[in-house]
């Protein structure tokens, strides 16, 4: 029997302890070994929990137990969760872990401590809840040279998109139904100005190139401002609007990592993915595009993922899964800028045809967009490809020459 301690008992905690019940004995078979929940760290008190007599407050019982093996950390955020999991780390205990912030921000320095300490460190459900994509990536494919990841990465903005889209919605309406739903938190910032996708797509950078890739590093914008224009424009254009994190490697080994809004051509593989369902695209130089899909979160699809963890932890206690990168550098990173994509853009001026017409000139060719009843003095357009500082120098131009600049969107390239 192995004896496990669970770290927080919010929506993903006590899914990890409904999971490890009800599925105890097909959990035991595959894991060879019966797992046995013996404390569950919380604050909070509940009494009416089948799990009633496992709960305690003080953290250094789970460090100083030598039973347990295995310790579960979902209690969200990186403090004190960061302190804890590397105590347990160097205190002998593996750690499964869903915290995606955790691992955005902490995951070399904690991946290096258990590879020292021969412990492993997995999240599996950091990203994409239910979805399996950090396995698949390590293990499936790693046959494959990466090129480049692609994904809707939180399903809470791709609800919100899709009402925008189908329902005609407009921003705020959406929002206040997501919320009613319990799709959208009370404060949403973290979805819908990109944090929770930014550091989705940088654990999978990390793990896919093997360097760290930090948050802060990740050119990030989220949906806030988007306007029911905007998704007109893009079915205009032939397609529709999502909330993307994209990575590439370049042949300098430097990556171009971005998270923001992007007009996705209707034919791509993630143009169809509605809702709250995430959808991961991996590009290999073997296998071309994979795509990943599923709920990419809730409280038993991503308990599964972290049981699934639990298992392989079990399975590995004396030989240790090689899942691992370096710490990442300021110039791992290239500037966004000089990213080269076509984008589109909104905006106004008193002579609508007029600033079009000088915007073709001025970026040698653009492609007009139009919509229904859209105001006389509104214009809309998508440029040709070139790098963004370049497309950001001729918008100042423009805007010098009493042009409004309402939106820009980059345009997908997959």
């Amino acid at each position: 029997m192995v004896e496990i301690a669970i770290m927080g008992f919010g929506v993903v905690g006590s899914g990890v302890g409904e999971v490890l019940r009800e599925h105890a004995e097909s959990i035991a078979r595959r894991a060879k070994e019966e797992i046995h929940i013996k404390y569950i760290l919380d604050l909070r008190d509940f009494p009416d929990s089948p799990f009633a007599g496992r709960f305690i407050k003080d953290f250094n019982t789970i460090l100083n137990d030598p039973d347990i093996r295995i310790v579960v950390e979902v209690m969200g955020g990186l403090h004190p969760a960061f302190d804890y999991v590397k105590a347990c780390l160097e205190n002998g205990k593996s750690v499964v872990t869903s915290n995606k912030e955790l691992v955005a921000a902490k995951g070399a320095e904690l991946l290096a401590i258990a590879q020292k300490n021969n412990l492993n460190f997995l999240f599996e459900a950091s990203v994409g809840g239910g979805i399996p994509i950090i396995r698949p990536i390590s293990q499936c494919l790693a046959a494959n040279e990466v090129i480049g990841i692609a994904g809707i990465l939180n399903g809470t903005t791709n609800f919100i998109l899709t009402k925008m889209i189908r329902d005609q919605m407009d921003f705020d309406t959406a929002l206040a139904l997501a919320q009613k739903l319990g799709y959208a938190e009370r404060d949403p910032s973290a979805d819908i100005d990109g944090p929770d996708a930014c550091r989705k797509i940088c654990i999978l950078a990390s793990l896919a190139f093997g360097r760290h890739v930090y948050p802060e590093q990740v050119h990030t914008e989220g949906i806030r401002g988007l306007k029911l224009a905007d998704v007109e424009y893009a079915e205009s254009w032939g397609g529709v609007v999502k909330l993307i994190g994209k990575v590439k490697k370049l042949d300098s080994g430097k990556l171009q990592i971005i998270c923001c809004p992007m007009f996705i051509d209707r034919d791509s593989q993630l143009a169809n993915v509605d809702d709250v369902f995430n959808g991961i695209l991996v590009r290999g130089d073997a296998t071309g595009d994979v795509v990943f899909y599923g709920k990419g979160a809730g409280k038993l699809p991503t308990a599964s993922a972290v049981v699934a963890d639990v298992i392989d932890c079990v399975k590995h206690l004396k030989a240790r899964k090689y899942l691992f990168w370096e710490d990442g550098s300021p110039e791992y990173v290239e500037d966004y800028l000089e990213d080269t994509v076509p984008m589109y853009v909104r905006a106004t001026a008193e002579n609508a045809t007029m600033a079009l017409g000088t915007a073709d000139a001025l970026f040698g060719g653009v492609q007009q967009l139009s919509r229904k009843n859209a105001p006389r003095n509104e214009l809309a357009f998508v440029t040709k490809e070139m790098k963004e500082r370049e497309i950001r120098e001729k918008l100042q131009q423009l805007a010098g020459m009493g042009v409004t600049i309402d939106a820009t969107i980059r345009v997908a390239d997959f």
